[in-house]
């Protein structure tokens, strides 16, 4: 009968897959989008907001700037969009900014990359997660209280979900993603025409509420500053473009242009939706604070808010201001755009695993990684990504506004650097291009490429200058430690590789054989599992075997010895004395001088140990095994050999009768075959005619 634990496992993750069914995972456009877009497209349901929010601490007068900040946003969004169609283009392998910063730039710039975009994934599912709780908390009381909980639950369930594989988490949330766009490009159509064809007048439920200023009589420069604070937040629009770029692999045939094709319609899905919601919540007259003052900023008739006031979030108000309070489409908007953001995880879900499986390849992070799980996705990488996520959204408190000013730093390293390695791609392309027609486009990407790094430099200067006092420097202190660890990493298994290499010289030596092999059967009673190591080491014909025991308790011991020879098993038996009552270190000691006194020679240590199949067990049984074969692995010249004996409660043998039961047929070890003797015990050899002694 199968494990209860995997029934559980097929039941939530599903029958495996085998190698060969790797390629019916591949993406069509239809589902590419929602499984690689859904970051960038989520980030309208906080952007705009975040920009309301920023402005707002020097008071409404500031709003006036939101259009032209918001239209920087847009300019920075769709160059970064056509300059990633160029690396889709130039680099399909899937490696993405890390692959172009490394074959361009160098190693150092790669893990740069690497270690940010590893940093921005994981705050990509934590915030889009926070963002998600927040919706949900506005209409349900209890989702509020408990933030930090429900949060690391949606993880878990994300999780769930990616470890299914990529192409059924990618169908499972196409509908979502679709129904988020279609409501809220309805919801700015007919907001606009309620506008412009109409002539109504939208009335958000706050636009009769007046902020306090946190900041008064700002000097210019300090006014600018603030701008550009809000500017940095407002370019959380822009996180998750550079998933495609990573995913390309991931993408039907032709791969490069589904993929530039997919990046193109998320670029001006993205622009529409994150100007449209802007746009309308200035009409609408929307007022955003600070959340963590909103209660004492706002004021509603001329009265503070209160701590019990909740503020609703940009996509609400509008929502609300358009279809009015109470309404169906009100309640659906709300809905589909919590789901959404918590399903925009399901970019860094699909990117972090990737990224670390191509790290893991060249050495930079544990092969385990590489490894491809029952359902062919990166499976460790997935968990990895969710256990980052759920101790940012505990140590944060889903806190979206301070999880933001942690956001944007890692992305904004990452475009700079694959844009001034796409602009040396086109450079050295160039030299070796003759044909006039592929030189101009060569030289048309290439400053496409250099705008887009020159754009994305100037938003990442912003960004540090703007956020790091208010949270970035955690994510400039994490990037460092993150790239040295990697270099180590990388240091390690280029330096076992290295010893473990075989040499022409070397090869002859390795492949020497040991002048003798010493066989030592750890005893510590006479059972079945002692009999059946006897019976094993016998059976690899050693140049001498012995039995070891140690002598803990004197008359303990003597019974073991009396014992011994009144069965009269065919192999000597030592007794180790231990004054002190240890274990390890007598056994270890006696291997040693074995060693010592024939260096070229090799002691095998047969050691019998349980097969347990209780989780608990495993406390109970074979300690002492664990703690000598630690100590015995780093002796050289030592074999060490783990007998096993499958007890009851393992599933092994469920079904089966035990080698020496009663009705169970005996046979010889191994199949038969009748073990020759050791030399070293051929006096006594005729005593146990199957090997196993006298049970």
């Amino acid at each position: 009968m199968p494990k209860a634990t995997d029934l559980t496992k097929r039941l939530f993750i599903g029958r495996a897959l085998r190698s060969t069914q790797l390629h019916e995972q591949l993406l069509p456009k239809r589902i590419a989008l929602p499984v690689f877009a859904s970051d960038a497209l989520s980030s309208v349901a906080y952007a705009p907001q975040e920009i309301l929010v920023i402005l707002s601490l020097a008071g409404l007068s500031f709003y006036n700037f939101s259009p032209w900040v918001a239209a920087a946003v847009v300019v920075v969004m769709l160059t970064v969009v056509a300059s990633y169609r160029q690396n889709v283009h130039a680099y399909p392998g899937g490696g993405g900014d890390y692959e172009v910063a490394t074959v361009n730039l160098g190693r150092n710039a790669g893990l740069t990359v690497a270690s940010a975009l590893m940093v921005d994934y994981v705050l990509t599912v934590a915030v889009s997660v926070a963002n998600g709780v927040d919706y949900v908390g506005a209409t349900i009381p209890f989702v509020a209280e408990h933030k930090p909980l429900v949060a690391i639950a949606i993880v878990g369930v994300l999780t769930l979900v990616n470890l299914r594989g990529v192409r059924e988490s990618g169908a499972a949330f196409a509908v979502p993603t679709y129904a988020f766009m279609a409501a809220v490009l309805g919801l700015i159509v007919c907001g606009f025409f309620r506008l412009y064809v109409l002539g109504d007048e939208l009335r958000a439920p706050t636009a009769g509420y007046e902020i306090v200023a946190e900041q008064t009589n700002l000097t210019s420069f300090a006014a600018a500053f603030l701008i550009l604070r809000a500017f940095s937040s407002g370019c959380a629009a822009l996180t998750g473009v550079e998933a495609i770029s990573n995913g390309v692999p991931a993408f039907r045939k032709p791969k490069s242009r589904n993929a530039a094709k997919t990046l193109l319609m998320m670029g001006l899905i993205a622009v529409t939706m994150f100007g449209g919601i802007i746009a309308l919540g200035l009409a609408s007259g929307v007022k955003l604070a600070e959340p963590a003052y909103a209660a004492r900023d706002i004021l509603i008739d001329g009265h503070p808010a209160g701590f019990d006031y909740h503020q609703q979030p940009i996509i609400a108000q509008v929502a609300e201001a358009v279809f009015g309070s109470g309404s169906v489409v009100f309640f659906a908007i709300a809905a589909v755009t919590a789901l959404i953001l918590f399903l925009a995880a399901n970019t860094a879900y699909n990117g972090f695993p990737v990224l670390g499986a191509i790290l893991a390849q060249d050495r930079f992070l544990p092969r385990q990684l590489h490894t491809r799980g029952d359902r062919l996705a990166f499976s460790n990488g997935i968990v990895i990504l969710a256990a980052g996520a759920a101790l940012l959204l505990w140590g944060f408190q889903a806190d979206v506004s301070r999880l933001l000013n942690l956001y944007i730093v890692g992305v904004f390293v990452s475009f700079t650097l694959s844009q001034i390695g796409m602009v040396r791609h086109w450079t050295r392309h160039l030299r070796a291009e003759a044909d006039s027609r592929v030189r101009h486009r060569m030289r048309r990407s290439r400053a496409i490429n250099f705008f887009g790094g020159v754009m994305t430099g100037l938003v990442l200067m912003v960004v540090l200058i703007t956020k790091f006092t208010h949270g970035a420097w955690i994510v400039c202190v994490t990037m460092p430690i993150l790239f040295l660890m990697m270099k180590g990493i990388h240091r390690h298994y280029e330096n076992i590789a290295r010893e473990l290499s075989v040499d022409d010289d070397s090869q002859v030596d390795e492949s020497t054989l040991p002048a003798r092999n010493h066989a030592v059967v750890l005893v510590s009673k006479i059972h079945k599992p002692t009999l059946r190591a006897l019976a094993y080491a016998r059976a690899t014909r050693p140049s001498t075997l012995e039995a070891v025991t140690v002598g803990v308790e004197g008359a303990e011991a003597r019974a073991l010895q009396e014992e011994w020879e009144r069965r009269g098993i065919p192999v000597p038996l030592k007794t180790l004395d231990s004054p002190y009552r240890e274990i390890t270190r007598p056994i270890l000691e006696y291997v040693k001088s074995l060693r010592r006194r024939s260096p070229r020679d090799v002691v095998s240590v047969y050691i019998p140990e349980y097969v347990v199949g209780r989780w608990w067990e495993h406390a109970l049984h074979n300690q002492s095994a664990l703690r000598l074969k630690g100590r015995l692995l780093f002796q050289p010249g030592v074999m060490v050999i783990s007998v096993p004996w499958q007890l009851h409660s393992s599933d092994r043998v469920k079904g089966r009768p035990e080698p020496f039961a009663p009705g169970a047929v005996r046979r010889p070890w191994h199949e038969g075959v009748r073990p020759g003797p050791a030399r070293g015990d051929a006096s006594r050899a005729g005593t146990a005619r199957d090997g196993g002694g006298k049970a």
